[in-house]
């Protein structure tokens, strides 16, 4: 608090050091009310406002010097999905519906009292039919399956039986068949429906099945699946590149009141190995992606956690940044310092365009293609932020923004070096956000060892998706095939491989 006048020193000296003080205390404060400002936009954002990164363009209509106003308008956070290119429109009306889904043939006829001309009075000859479809829907349902084992017997000396053999059955004297196991896996970790949800379903077709059953059948599915899960980790780590990122999860601890944080991580390989492979741990320390990862030699492309740090200092896997974290953090300071915002938002939109333009190129072109015109616009923003470094207070938003960039400087242009490389993590993250949605859902794990096997049904859900392959139909062949597969060809139940399977028959 502020003395009153009288107690004011006179010698000037004094004073000069006490303005000084209050000048210095007052930069203070505002630099905290930038943060928290900023901060809170960023929690409303989070609660009320829409995701996307999207710029108001009266927002952008400034003189930013040699970028143009065409270069920074529309500025949006790259998109989760590939977008249509330019000049492909979308289609309007009604899709044709699948040629292979099954058809029921209704057939209307006209009334045989109908069926005279009205000018001559002679009958109509039938010259062709009209056909309209409707799409309809036959709810899920349940069937018995009786495995009827026939019996032989000796009927001279009455001493000799044999017993047909059953194949064997995904869970050991089990109810359920590798179908009903495949729907419970497919509707918790595919469409996000809890297991108690699936228990109110299954009662409205009369079947009582409890939730704790389910969860049963969720652990020994997960555990069969398991082998399958460990070869697809081994061809990830053959990848030349991976992405990683993690989430959170809340899981129970009966030590404690309250949930305890554990992590989901996920890896997602290259082009040649396309699976997506999930691992659980306890918490976020550095253990779990160092074990994970092993051996692996090549690059990893993750966040700026310092938890890889180690991993990098090995010299065996070379760090790639993520253009997208860099982006985000200079969306976040727009409201304390929009100018800034702007410019370093037009560069990085301009490297984004080239990337929507390399998209479809082999890696050889596009790696040209990003060193002939990416290289340059990294030149000009890597000078532009040595230049505002200095200008802007180093926590304030702007000032971790940029301080960000620099330091991830070489990780983040590292994209250049390799057309298999991207320009951003964005492919983990999508991976990643079925998690999240999930855990809307079922809320929390029930332990470590459901966060385990949450990880290895994560992986095959995943890894469909990103095959564009069913999982329900994926997930039921593979579990009527593994009680009896051969445990050295395991690699041949992976999804990718299931695929190129499916596919190779169908042409045959």
């Amino acid at each position: 608090m502020l003395s009153p006048v009288s107690d004011l020193p006179t010698d000037a000296p004094t004073l000069q050091s006490l303005v000084l003080e209050l000048f210095g205390t007052l930069q203070e404060k505002e630099r905290r009310i930038d943060q928290l400002s900023s901060q809170l936009e960023a929690l409303k954002r989070h609660l009320f406002g829409r995701r996307s990164e999207k710029l108001d363009a009266d927002q952008l209509r400034l003189d930013l010097g040699e970028l143009s106003v065409a270069e920074v308008e529309e500025v949006e956070a790259p998109a989760a999905e590939e977008p249509v290119g330019k000049g492909v429109r979308r289609g309007h009306g009604r899709r044709r519906l699948p040629s292979d889904l099954p058809r029921e043939r209704v057939e209307y006829d006209v009334p045989e009292s109908q069926r005279t001309c009205q000018e001559c009075q002679q009958p109509l000859e039938r010259i062709g039919e009209e056909v309209s479809e409707q799409l309809e829907y036959v709810p899920a349902s349940f069937f018995v399956r009786e495995h009827v084992r026939l019996k032989y017997a000796c009927t001279h000396c009455e001493g000799h039986v044999v017993t047909a053999s059953v194949p064997t059955k995904p869970i050991e004297k089990g109810l359920p068949g590798p179908g009903l196991l495949a729907h419970v896996l497919t509707s918790k970790y595919a469409d996000h429906l809890p297991l108690n949800r699936l228990e109110g379903i299954f009662a409205r077709h009369r079947v009582e099945l409890s939730r704790s059953t389910l969860c049963d059948w969720v652990g020994a599915g997960a555990e069969l699946l398991a082998p399958v899960v460990k070869v697809m980790k081994q061809q990830v780590l053959a990848s030349r590149k991976v992405h990683t990122d993690d989430t959170p999860v809340p899981v129970l601890d009966k030590n404690r009141e309250v949930t305890r944080t554990g992590r989901l991580w996920v890896y997602l390989g290259d082009a040649d190995h396309e699976g997506v492979v999930f691992d659980y741990t306890p918490d976020r320390s550095r253990d779990g992606p160092q074990r994970f990862l092993g051996e692996y030699k090549g690059y990893l492309q993750a966040d700026a956690y310092a938890g890889y740090d180690e991993i990098y200092a090995g010299q065996t896997v070379v760090e790639v940044a993520c253009w997208a974290h860099a982006r985000r953090k200079f969306f976040d300071a727009m409201k304390s310092d929009a100018r800034r915002s702007q410019t370093a938002l037009g560069f990085i939109r301009r490297l984004y365009e080239v990337e929507r333009r390399a998209r479809d190129l082999e890696a050889s072109s596009r790696c040209a293609l990003r060193q002939s015109e990416s290289g340059p616009v990294l030149i000009q923003l890597k000078a532009w932020l040595d230049d505002q470094h200095g200008n802007v207070a180093p926590k304030s938003p702007m000032g971790v923004a940029i301080g960000y960039a620099l330091s991830q400087w070489t990780a983040l242009t590292r994209y250049l070096e390799d057309g298999i490389l991207d320009i951003d993590n964005n492919a983990a993250e999508r991976a990643l956000r079925r998690v999240a949605v999930g855990r809307k859902n079922w809320l929390f794990a029930g332990s470590d060892e459901g966060g385990r096997r949450a990880a290895i049904a994560y992986s095959l859900v995943a890894s469909c998706a990103r095959l564009k392959i069913n999982p329900y139909d994926y997930l039921q062949d593979v579990l009527t095939r593994l009680p009896t597969h051969s445990p050295d060809a395991v690699a041949e139940l992976t999804p990718q491989a299931w695929k190129l399977a499916r596919a190779a028959a169908q042409v045959a």
